[in-house]
């Protein structure tokens, strides 16, 4: 789970919730030593250090990369590179995986810069905070729609208080930002739609000379801020509309690099006579760049004398039109036709289009774009996209399938899409660069591309793989379970999500489809990412998964199990649409406290309300009868759709309010979901004789003691709750990300136990087949079993010298594990990074 806290914090908003913890868990966690601060980051102490360095000679390189390009499963976001800062322009679901899978640096983000509030742009952001505290960042800044401040107030609700980083928003009339890499300008704009309050973003940008002195470039931005000042003239009552649930207002970015500095040409210098290799030069050098003439020896040397041009900057343009009322207010704006008309001084290298296909082949906007001129290049993200992004995904279910094509079937292929003869632009693709500096120019070395053909080849060249799945494929064959017999068999169940804490690279966060009936789908958890896990295992068909929809199941309120609900309930109601089928809320199941988020949310940021119906998970624990009418009309709906003869809860031992469920079809079939959880006697009561239990196995055996440190469970204690219940299987799941590909094997592994993977998809006719294709996942994933065994035996290593240490023979260890063991598992907040 994302959200760390700290044992003896209590989340703010949770204090009504508060236990009291058992005395000997105290004593237990007093005993051990306070984790000293973070230090500083590298990064951050060398910022300190330049003091301003890069605003008097800008940076030498830096470029623009597509992070995600804007198609279904990855809305449009953008990183930006310079080796003095880094930046980030929109935030939705999936970014963070990304960035994780494609290795750009989440550290060292300290502005992300929003066009408006939507959950497209936002949905990835309350986990990549989460991420950013984690790694010591001490501060990031947020710009965009005036909703944000609210936005953070409201993921509190499941973050708690996100002590140890200061997030500051800079709202949308602080039209203007400075640091070392460039000066970026905010560019409200307005609805045509909505009702007209002032002139705002009609601002004139400043003269941007080929070469100018620092003092006057300050005085250009000095000046450019005061005529954007009219930002400020809003009226009170307008403020107070936009910073509630309000989509009129959009906001672009104007981004323009810090002029660079020419460089000291030495042979020239000497050729003047100017005092080179002397403690004299320093000074002339740093006159001469900043653009000024010196006097030396009766000789008056010009800056063009001795150095090579100054570098203009170059300026970028981040631009969202989503709907069709932002076009007039785009194409009319004035700011930006200065821009065009060239008043602003250095032409637009790039202009950055996060706009739906239909807007920007209209007239208007096609015009507008060519108003720029040839010089500025478009890059265009939008579903129109054919891009790849999470490529690990791809290649690992690539070689999966080579094990068992029914139980890992290949992910659906990414649709090229036909051009229009008059399109002009680049489409974006997932880690296209355009390079701002050193030079202007595409880059493509990194682009994403699924070689199907490479991937086989890899795993089918590994040792020992050809014969391992030789040898699988026959004793399949031997047993009749190859056939593919078992197809269309329900309940089916798809693992979208087998990870815990933070998405990474191939396995996502918390959810699970579960197709009762080919009419009728439940979701269990639906962490970030869900939809587009959904999207790259159905393709063009997820519209009518998602119309088959209408129940969802949160276990509890941390963010790596609902921060996905949102785009799901969004897409799904895109899917009715589709489908000519009509708009019907979701039931969902969850804690309460889920719907404080999400009413936070809907007052403040976007409607979402109409999309469900909350049952709370309390109510539908074993002996309830608090349901109101209205609930109870809502779980009998849902019963009757659904032939169940039961849905129920009951409390496990994670965090207050943690759920399990249990779901049983009136043709005998029982599924059993443990959400996050120690083992759990309640558990244990509520799932007697399951035909199939799904469990959370975070942590290796070996691993007690953090695992009761972050109430979670180890392999072996789960295929030991499931032994007690008697289930027919388990299927182990949730895994603690270090365990990226394959966990390590317990002894108490056996024919009715399997490991979940992302894109997996079982049922109860092939779910047998799971355990009989460990051989092949262990040749197939042998360097990482490897490297996870030399880690287990170092860690063995160290306990038993501990242990040694120790007078008298006492296990320190044993004994605060016994501690731990006692304490109940109602406490309020524990350490969430299972990591």
């Amino acid at each position: 789970m994302w959200l760390r806290l700290a044992l003896c914090e209590r989340p703010h908003g949770l204090s009504r919730f508060a236990m009291s913890e058992p005395s000997n868990l105290v004593r237990a966690f007093s005993s051990r030593k306070d984790k000293p601060p973070k230090d500083t980051l590298r990064h951050i102490k060398r910022r300190e250090k330049r003091q301003g360095v890069g605003q008097s000679n800008g940076p030498a390189t830096v470029y623009v990369q597509v992070a995600g390009a804007g198609s279904r499963d990855s809305g449009a976001s953008v990183y930006v590179f310079s080796e003095f800062n880094r930046y980030l322009f929109n935030c939705g679901e999936g970014t963070q995986r990304l960035m994780q899978e494609h290795k750009l640096k989440i550290a060292r983000l300290d502005n992300i810069f929003l066009t408006r509030m939507n959950w497209a742009n936002v949905g990835g952001l309350s986990g990549l905070i989460l991420t950013l505290r984690d790694t010591g960042l001490p501060k990031c800044v947020l710009s965009g729609p005036p909703q944000l401040q609210k936005y953070l107030e409201a993921i509190r609700v499941f973050s708690g208080p996100l002590q140890g980083i200061e997030l500051a928003v800079r709202p949308y009339t602080d039209a203007m930002y400075s640091d070392d890499t460039m000066t970026v300008y905010q560019v409200p704009l307005f609805s045509s739609a909505a009702p007209k309050t002032t002139t705002v973003g009609c601002y004139s940008p400043p003269r941007s000379p080929e070469r100018v002195s620092t003092t006057q470039s300050q005085k250009d931005v000095e000046g450019h801020f005061r005529q954007i000042e009219g930002i400020s003239s809003l009226k009170r009552e307008d403020i107070g509309r936009l910073s509630k649930r309000d989509s009129s207002l959009v906001v672009s970015f104007i981004c323009k690099l810090h002029d660079k500095k020419g460089n000291f040409i030495v042979l020239k210098a000497k050729e003047l006579g100017l005092p080179v290799g002397t403690a004299a030069i320093g000074p002339i050098i740093s006159e001469l760049k900043s653009g000024k003439s010196v006097t030396y020896q009766g000789r008056e040397i010009f800056p063009e004398d001795v150095c090579t041009p100054a570098d203009p900057g170059p300026i970028f343009i981040v631009v969202e039109c989503p709907t069709e009322e932002f076009v007039m207010p785009v194409v009319e704006n004035e700011t930006f036709k200065r821009y065009q008309e060239k008043k602003s001084g250095s032409p637009v290298a790039l202009v950055i289009h996060m706009t739906p296909e239909s807007i920007l082949h209209s007239s208007r906007y096609w015009h507008w774009m060519k108003q720029f001129g040839p010089q500025t290049e478009h890059l265009i993200l939008n579903e129109n996209t054919s891009t790849l992004h999470n490529l690990r995904s791809y290649k690992i279910q690539t070689q999966l399938n080579l094990v068992h094509p029914e139980i890992f079937p290949q992910l659906a292929n990414v649709q090229k899409k036909e051009e229009r003869p008059e399109f002009f632009g680049v489409r974006g693709e997932c880690l296209l660069k355009y390079q701002l500096r050193p030079k202007l120019e595409w880059q493509r070395d990194a682009v994403t591309s699924n070689n199907t053909e490479e991937f086989v080849k890899e795993a089918m060249e590994l040792p020992g793989f050809v014969e391992a799945l030789e040898n699988c494929k026959l004793t399949l064959k031997l047993d009749g379970a190859f056939t593919g017999e078992s197809k269309g068999q329900y309940p089916e169940v798809i693992f979208l999500g087998t990870g815990s804490a933070v998405p990474m690279k191939t396995r996502n966060v918390s959810s699970t489809l579960v197709n009762v009936s080919p009419s009728h789908s439940l979701l269990l958890d639906c962490g970030e990412g869900t939809f587009g896990q959904l999207h790259r295992h159905y393709g063009e068909n997820v519209d009518e998964v998602l119309s088959k929809l209408s129940a969802i199941f949160v276990s509890h309120i941390h963010a790596d199990h609902h921060t996905g609900l949102l785009n799901i309930l969004f897409e799904r109601e895109r899917g009715l649409v589709t489908c000519g089928k009509p708009h019907t809320p979701v039931s969902v199941i969850g804690p309460p406290l889920l719907m404080t988020w999400l009413n936070q949310y809907h007052n403040h940021c976007q409607d979402i309300l109409h999309h469900m119906n909350l049952i709370p998970a309390k109510y539908l624990t074993d002996g309830t009868e608090a349901l109101s009418l209205k609930n109870k009309n809502l779980l009998a709906s849902f019963l009757e759709a659904y032939q169940l003869e039961q849905f129920q809860t009951c409390l496990v031992r994670h965090c207050r309010n943690a759920y399990a469920c249990s779901v049983v079809h009136r043709s005998g079939w029982k599924l059993v979901y443990s959400g996050d959880t120690m083992p759990c006697d309640a558990l244990v009561q509520m799932g007697k004789d399951a035909s199939l239990l799904i469990h959370e196995a975070t942590l290796e055996d070996g691993l007690e003691e953090e695992a009761i440190e972050k109430t979670h469970s180890t392999t072996s204690q789960a295929i030991g709750v499931g032994m007690k219940m008697n289930a027919n299987f388990i299927m182990l799941n949730h895994f603690s990300q270090r365990y990226a590909k394959l966990p390590l094997f317990s002894s108490d592994f056996s024919e009715k136990v399997g490991i979940s993977f992302d894109h997996m998809r079982i049922n109860l006719g092939n779910v047998r087949t799971v355990p009989k294709l460990v051989n092949p996942l262990k040749v197939l994933f042998a360097e990482d079993l490897e490297e996870l065994e030399e880690r287990r035996e170092k860690r063995e290593l160290k306990q038993m010298r501990e242990m040694e240490d120790q007078p008298n023979g006492s296990q320190p260890v044993a004994n605060h594990k016994r501690d731990l063991e006692g304490a109940s598992h109602t406490m309020g907040n524990k350490r969430l990074k299972a990591n």
